[in-house]
């Protein structure tokens, strides 16, 4: 199971995406939520570029 949550509050929001689905459509959902997660901070990631002085964007992967 993919489990989604967003975290709001006080000007800040978090988003963790955890899981995966191996059972059904072929992992067509995995790849889904993995694409639209992707996008968005692609997405992030321009508009961080063209204004630098205004967005930040720090990705940072966990060690497991």
């Amino acid at each position: 199971m993919i489990q989604v949550r967003a975290l709001l509050g006080d000007g800040v929001t978090r988003i963790e995406v955890d899981g995966h689905e191996d059972h059904q459509a072929d992992g067509r959902v995995c790849a889904a939520v993995s694409a639209i997660t992707q996008t968005a901070l692609l997405g992030l990631q321009a508009v961080a570029a063209q204004h630098p002085d205004l967005v930040s964007i720090e990705i940072t992967q966990e060690s497991t």
